[in-house]
C-alpha cells in the first residue's frame, strides 16, 4: 500500500501539470469588431435599411479588408479599403433591400482580411413585414 501512495504521488503531479505559456500578442493584424451581429427589428416589404459595422485593427501590423462576401444580392456591401494601421478603426457598411423579401431574413457577411483571424462573420436580422 505504501508503494502504491508513493507511485501515486510521483505520477500524479506529472499528469495534471501544463506547460505554462507566456505568449505576448500575436504578431501581424488582428481584426476586433465591437459588435457581431444587428436586428433592424420589423420593417415594410420595399424598404431598404443600413447598418454600420466598426471594427479595430488590435494588432501590430497594418490591417487589409480584402473581400466582403454577402449570403445574397439583396444585401450591398462597402468597407475601408485603405490599410488600417494598429490601434486604428473600419467599418463595414451593409445595405438591406427587402424587395421581394418577406418575414424573417437572417444574413450572414464574411470579412476576409490579412489578419490572423483572416476570417471573420457578422449577421443581421430583419422581419420583412407586407405591404399594407
Amino acid at each position: 500500500m505504501k508503494k502504491i501512495f508513493s507511485l501515486f504521488l510521483i505520477v500524479f503531479p506529472s499528469v495534471f501539470s501544463f506547460p505554462q505559456t507566456t505568449e505576448g500578442p500575436k504578431n501581424g493584424p488582428i481584426i476586433t469588431f465591437l459588435e457581431k451581429a444587428h436586428d433592424f427589428g420589423d420593417i415594410q416589404q420595399g424598404e431598404k435599411v443600413e447598418y454600420v459595422f466598426k471594427f479595430k485593427n488590435t494588432g501590430t501590423q497594418p490591417l487589409i479588408v480584402t473581400d466582403v462576401v454577402t449570403t445574397c444580392s439583396c444585401t450591398a456591401k462597402r468597407w475601408t479599403k485603405e490599410p488600417i494601421p494598429p490601434g486604428n478603426t473600419g467599418e463595414v457598411i451593409l445595405t438591406f433591400d427587402s424587395a421581394g423579401k418577406q418575414g424573417i431574413q437572417n444574413k450572414v457577411i464574411t470579412i476576409l482580411s490579412n489578419a490572423a483571424n483572416a476570417i471573420e462573420r457578422v449577421s443581421i436580422r430583419v422581419n420583412v413585414m407586407p405591404k399594407q
